[in-house]
């Protein structure tokens, strides 16, 4: 095996964030704040959290760290002493950034982390690349990606997210993309919004103020808010890409057929007719596909990469992953959408739910959990998804939770399962939440814990192998 090439020398970090060294000059081959998972050879950065960051750095020496960044002298090992360790790892970022020549930047209400990992699959076959891993979208996870970026990197994507007001834009600068994209804007996060979905709109948008000159904004023409994220994308003089239904736009939608091996999209790429493959079956995808499409075209990828590369994008755990499970009582299919949710994605799963096809004697059934951060309008937006339940079709609903149960509450008796007040007490109860022939839908926020369900109905295969 080659052994991993250097990422920073003590020197390159010292220049960079204007640290001191402390003990002898080292090399590192990686990054991490957490000393549970330091490999050999890491930069161990002692962050200031629920916990302090340097009562662990001992033991990140001792599993092999190489160095370590501190705002203060610690044993075990050399590092770098700076005033702040967190403004620190964001200087390294910032030293970092220009080793990516083209650089894409994403967020949105819904789709971030599924759009960011489908473009980093084009980067992957157009080149050397790099990008966020899981959610690392916030104050440390975006200086955090930038860092750990190698050197000879030829594009490079950034998750950027968002809980409160003003912080996207500062860490789109920190990125200063070359594209940045808005997947889509809903009511996610508005209890931190005084004016609500305005609020999340303009702080979405405001991605756009990090962009290079020339940069390209990719932004979702089909959402209510659309002139928002334009007009602020002008502000910065960018290149206006829009993806949706409407016939202006640069990138437009015309049908989604999905079926058991994934979906046939059929578009308009700027005015030219396009149809290709896609491993993802919820509806959704035909617009996110869109929106990948667009931010890859601006980062140099051409469309004869990115297609292969969205054909062979599987769902990510918990945000799509499809598995036969072949419980005592017969195979029942189970969609996994346990990691997240909101109004928004909530209605385009039960759509996506609804065209599903089912086994003989099969129901099409959803289990959900609650939908957190939605401040004074929860219980208004909980009892709203029963329209959109009806008009997709489903036939049963199991429920967890004191959100979802006004839901329960306004669903016809027909269309009512079980409802318990947490994610457990359903979870336990997974045996009589699927039947033969089922296709079932496990969806709600990572919070309320609709992942305990997800893996109870996955536990209820035979033996080895039993999901498939």
């Amino acid at each position: 095996m080659p052994d991993t090439p250097v990422l920073w020398t003590s020197e390159q970090i010292e220049a960079a964030t204007g640290g001191r060294l402390s003990g002898a000059p080292f090399e590192v081959t990686g990054l991490t704040y957490n000393s549970r998972e330091i490999v050999a050879g890491d930069l161990f950065l002692a962050l200031k959290g629920a916990r302090d960051g340097h009562e662990f750095a001992a033991s990140a020496f001792a599993a092999g760290a190489a160095g370590a960044l501190t705002d203060h002298g610690v044993e075990g090992g050399p590092s770098i002493v700076t005033n702040d360790t967190l403004k620190a790892l964001e200087a390294l970022g910032v030293a970092a950034r220009d080793r990516a020549v083209r650089r894409g930047a994403v967020t949105g209400s819904v789709g971030k982390t599924s759009v960011t990992q489908a473009i980093k699959a084009g980067l992957d076959l157009a080149g050397s690349s790099h990008g966020s891993i899981k959610s690392y979208n916030n104050h440390i996870g975006v200086p955090l990606t930038l860092a750990r970026m190698p050197q000879g990197t030829a594009r490079a994507v950034f998750e950027i997210g968002m809980n409160a007001p003003g912080e996207i834009a500062p860490l789109s600068r920190m990125v200063a993309p070359h594209a940045a994209c808005v997947t889509t804007v809903g009511p996610v996060h508005i209890e931190a919004f005084a004016d609500g979905e305005a609020g999340v709109a303009a702080e979405k948008a405001s991605i756009f103020e990090g962009l290079l000159p020339g940069g390209a904004a990719v932004l979702n023409g089909d959402v209510a808010q659309a002139a928002v994220l334009e007009a602020a994308a002008r502000a910065q003089g960018a290149q206006v890409l829009r993806f949706g239904t409407g016939a202006a736009h640069e990138a437009r939608l015309i049908g989604f057929e999905p079926d058991t091996e994934g979906a046939t999209v059929r578009a308009e790429l700027h005015g030219k007719a396009l149809e290709y493959r896609l491993a993802q079956s919820g509806h959704h995808w035909g617009l996110n596909s869109l929106c990948v499409i667009l931010m890859l075209e601006a980062l140099d990828v051409p469309l004869e990469t990115a297609l292969p590369a969205l054909a062979g994008f599987a769902p990510l755990a918990g945000r799509g992953q499809t598995m036969q499970v072949a419980a005592p009582g017969g195979v029942f299919t189970l969609i996994d959408e346990s990691y997240n949710a909101n109004p928004l994605s909530m209605t385009a799963g039960f759509r996506s739910l609804g065209v599903r096809p089912v086994g003989q004697g099969g129901r099409r059934v959803v289990v959900l959990t609650d939908m957190l951060e939605l401040g004074d309008q929860s219980r208004a937006l909980h009892q709203g998804l029963a329209t959109a339940i009806e008009a997709a079709g489903l036939d049963m609903v199991h429920a967890a939770g004191p959100e979802m149960k006004a839901l329960y509450d306004s669903l016809a008796s027909s269309r009512r399962g079980l409802w318990r007040e947490t994610a457990a007490e359903l979870a336990a109860e997974a045996m009589v939440l699927a039947g033969p022939g089922d296709v079932v839908m496990v969806k709600g926020s990572n919070g309320s814990k609709a992942s305990l369900v997800a893996r109870a109905l996955a536990a209820l295969a035979e033996g080895p192998g039993g999901a498939i």
